[in-house]
């Protein structure tokens, strides 16, 4: 048997995820995911391409820190969420900083 490989370039930003796809790229149960999506702390996308509920790599990273602050803190959902809103804020006027130095 004959199996060819072909190579896919895209950036992360290119890509779209459904509920699945999210729950197994972000190592999380389907039922962690929806108790999330529920409460408001992960929210879909507006601009998805279609009408389902699509997720992005930002979507993506929010349920790894998630998952990871609740792991190894061992957070309530709602400290994760607060915890990981403040990171990017930091990194956010990091960034911002940065600019207004260069």
């Amino acid at each position: 048997m004959n199996t060819t490989e072909q190579l896919v370039e895209a950036t992360l930003d290119d890509l779209w995820f459904d509920l699945e796809d999210l729950c197994r790229l972000g190592v999380v149960e389907a039922c962690w995911l929806e108790e999330r999506l529920t409460n408001g702390l992960v929210i879909a996308c507006e601009d998805a391409p279609d009408t389902t509920r699509c997720y992005n790599h930002i979507t993506l990273t929010r349920v790894r820190r998630l998952a990871a602050l609740e792991r190894d803190f061992e957070a309530v959902p709602e400290l994760a969420a607060l915890v990981a809103d403040m990171e990017c804020e930091i990194q956010r006027l990091k960034e911002r900083l940065q600019c207004l130095e260069d």
